[in-house]
């Protein structure tokens, strides 16, 4: 069982960073692959961004492509989402999840193939 828990999260004016972070309570973090998704209200949950159990490998949705940088540290047990020129629409409840792959590069852009998740943080941009 893998426990994610976030932070970072809260709120800023458009145009303004953040940087979340998720830990992991695993001593084989680097077994898991790692993505980052979000839930606007009234919205389906929608993918932000994944990278590989390497970091050598990351993907990202149009919308924050560009302006969002997913990234790890495995000696640390922790993912990252550093989001820059942020929008009102970014407004959402961020999570991170973890995947257990035996592939190296793989990365994941949907929820169907995370096995664990974290609670949730709420991210709000205001104009």
């Amino acid at each position: 069982q893998v426990q994610l828990v976030e932070s970072g999260g809260g709120l800023v004016q458009a145009g303004g960073s953040l940087r979340l972070s998720c830990a992991a309570s695993t001593r084989t973090f680097s077994l898991y692959a790692m993505g980052w998704f979000r839930q606007a209200p009234g919205k389906e949950r929608e993918f932000v961004a994944a990278i590989s159990r390497s970091g050598g490998s990351t993907v990202y949705a149009d919308s924050v492509k560009g302006r969002f940088t997913i990234s790890r540290d495995n000696a640390k047990n922790t993912v990252y989402l550093q989001m820059n020129s942020l929008k009102p629409e970014d407004t959402a409840v961020y999570y991170c999840a973890a995947a257990f792959t035996t592939k190296l590069s793989v990365t994941y852009g949907s929820g169907r193939d995370y096995a664990y998740w974290g609670q949730g943080l709420q991210v709000t941009v205001s104009s």
